[in-house]
């Protein structure tokens, strides 16, 4: 197995050629140009991959679940056999931590093998039966059988902030490949020499478990031009995005205006509120404010669930508070930014804010960072009032910045609530009294969130069945799916039924033995039993 970069797409297996256009890669680390050209391919590589992707779908959709387990398998070894190349070429792209990476890359090994799992056991498909009622009155019921399909082929966008978890062989291709589909994956351009060495590993899969070459192809090349063809082509069936609200916003609108529309699941803008209730802030508040700068500054305020709102009563406890973090801001070291892009629109997020009239600089860091894309470590403060009035004030700034806004009261903060967009996540910090007078408060948060959480800090996402990671627009274009867990395979699936269908001419998932021993919802009860024939 080769480390060494050719900087060409993979289409179906095969290298192709370029459009003449090439670009390389930029460290933040040291601002220099990284060794190889890559070459971003021309349009008619984009029609080439999704016909090649929709030869693969007829062959793919049918295989087994143990088929599609082994891939995902394999792809994770081979990913984890990139060894430390992988590492060192992620962290010159991208200015992270070679630990964070480390600890990126097994995550990684491991949503693959979950879902790995998840296609095993088979139950995904929620299958349901309704068995023939011939005697019913006044009409007999017919026999009626339901389950999951895969889609076809699926485009996903490599995201800038993990680009391993979410790029290339992440969460949207782990899940869209269990269900069954092929993946056409647009690389990210700041790295794309990982995406590349990660594109390898999934081809090497697809080769050594015997699959059609067309299950899976990278192309690089501009979102705009390669990415929107992309989402366009008619043989598309569904997109993942991970990334900005404009771009987000561009490649829904490009789906949802072709002549078929096709959802495109993109996770988007979403600044995290976080409210801090008096109780809390009494007993607690010195802890908060520790816990709060480490998930502000965690990945140079990168996450996507980064708090970046911090609402609080007015009073001498949140004065006090907004002291303390403050202070804590001032002394947290600046960090790299993953790419100069990223570096100027976090520093033209601060100007924007600091301009705002009503809004108060508490702090910014006074500590020595090392790096080209230094993401300054800020925290401003305005009242509810300025806060409510501003627009500006609602959008998100991606780095480690952190807005204070203060409420004369309680019944204040229920109104901030119920102004904000949707979010990926929304917490509160209570006591047990503070909690049991703030359930209002939680009721509005439940509709505006899709994680919720009380005492904690929401960087950090746990890959599991019970995990959410999605929320109302513009956190996701579909509040109703998760990018992260086990149900994200639901993005990539649709329903069909079964009419009066002989048994022979079912779907395994559905025939009266129950050969992979599914749970099933059989006449409104749920079991793993067979039928009798």
């Amino acid at each position: 197995m080769s480390t060494t970069l050719h900087g060409k797409s993979i289409l179906a297996g095969v290298l192709v050629e370029s459009a003449g256009r090439g670009f390389q890669a930029i460290s933040p680390l040291t601002g220099e140009e990284l060794p190889t050209t890559f070459q971003e391919c021309k349009l008619a590589t984009v029609d080439e991959a999704l016909i090649k992707a929709e030869e693969a779908f007829v062959v793919f959709r049918k295989t087994s679940p143990e088929v599609r387990a082994t891939f995902l398998e394999r792809i994770a070894d081979e990913i984890v056999a990139v060894g430390d190349a992988l590492i060192e070429r992620a962290h010159l792209e991208t200015g992270l931590p070679k630990d964070r990476l480390n600890g990126e890359r097994g995550r990684t090994a491991g949503q693959l093998r979950l879902f790995a799992d998840v296609v095993r056991d088979g139950s995904w498909v929620d299958a349901r039966i309704d068995t023939a009622l011939p005697n019913r009155k006044p009409l007999p019921r017919t026999d009626l059988r339901r389950m999951l399909v895969s889609l076809g082929p699926v485009i996903v966008f490599g995201a800038s902030n993990f680009p391993l978890a979410f790029s290339v062989a992440g969460g949207d291709t782990a899940s869209a490949f269990a269900a069954g589909n092929p993946v056409i994956v647009k690389a990210h351009r700041a790295h794309p020499g990982t995406s590349e060495l990660v594109a390898g590993a999934i081809a090497r899969a697809a080769t050594t478990c015997g699959l059609p070459a067309g299950v899976f192809s990278m192309l690089h090349g501009s979102g705009e031009e390669i990415g929107t063809a992309l989402v366009r082509h008619p043989l598309a069936r569904a997109a993942g995005f991970t990334g900005s609200r404009v771009a987000g916003r561009a490649l829904f609108d490009a789906a949802a205006a072709r002549p078929e529309p096709i959802p495109v699941f993109a996770e988007m803008s979403s600044l995290n509120p976080l409210f801090i209730l008096p109780g809390a802030l009494r007993e607690n508040g010195d802890t908060i404010a520790e816990g709060l700068k480490s998930s502000v500054t965690m990945g140079v305020g990168q996450f996507c669930t980064k708090p970046g709102l911090i609402f609080g009563i007015a009073g001498a406890e949140m004065k006090a508070f907004a002291k303390t973090f403050s202070e804590k801001m001032r002394t947290a070291a600046p960090g790299t930014m993953l790419h100069e892009g990223i570096c100027k629109s976090y520093q033209k997020g601060l100007k924007a804010m600091g301009g705002v009239k009503g809004v108060t600089r508490l702090g910014v860091s006074e500590a020595e960072g090392v790096g080209e894309t230094l993401g300054e470590p800020a925290v401003y403060s305005t009242s509810s009032s300025t806060f409510l009035k501003k627009p500006e004030l609602h959008e998100e700034v991606f780095g480690p910045f952190a807005l204070l806004v203060e409420a004369r009261s309680l019944d204040e903060l229920l109104e901030i609530a119920r102004n904000l967009e949707g979010q990926l996540t929304a917490t509160v910090h209570g006591t047990g009294e503070d909690l049991a007078g703030a359930t209002e408060l939680l009721s509005i948060l439940e509709r505006k969130a899709g994680r919720l959480l009380i005492n904690g800090f929401p960087t950090g996402v746990e890959v599991c069945p019970s995990m959410n990671h999605g929320g109302p627009y513009p956190a996701t274009t579909d509040s109703r799916f998760t990018s992260v867990g086990t149900a994200a395979i639901q993005r990539w699936a649709r329903p069909v039924c079964y009419q009066n269908f002989p048994e022979p001419a079912l779907p395994m998932e559905l025939r009266n033995q129950n050969p992979q021993s599914l749970m099933r919802l059989v006449d409104g009860r749920l079991t793993r039993d067979a039928l009798p024939a």
